[in-house]
């Protein structure tokens, strides 16, 4: 996919666990971990909102979409 998501970067700089910012945002951490390991296929705009606001960024400190990736070039191909 090319979207990448960089959450445990921005942890890492505000120094917040997984832990802390699922009971601030109200998110398992379950499924932030799988957020921040790339395998989510969605995030709803009322988490996206919740994590910009607890952590202090905006949507592009968190998500990164990467042109010409592997996963992009087969999307691609497939529409054709």
């Amino acid at each position: 996919m090319p979207i990448r998501v960089h959450l445990d970067r921005v942890l890492l700089e505000r120094r917040m666990s997984l832990t802390e910012l699922a009971d601030r945002v109200g998110v398992t951490i379950a499924n932030l971990s799988i957020l921040k390991t790339g395998k989510a296929r969605a995030v709803r705009f009322s988490t996206l909102a919740a994590l910009c606001r607890e952590l202090d960024c905006q949507p592009g400190d968190l998500l990164l979409y990467e042109a010409g990736s592997a996963d992009g070039a087969e999307a691609e191909d497939n529409e054709a």
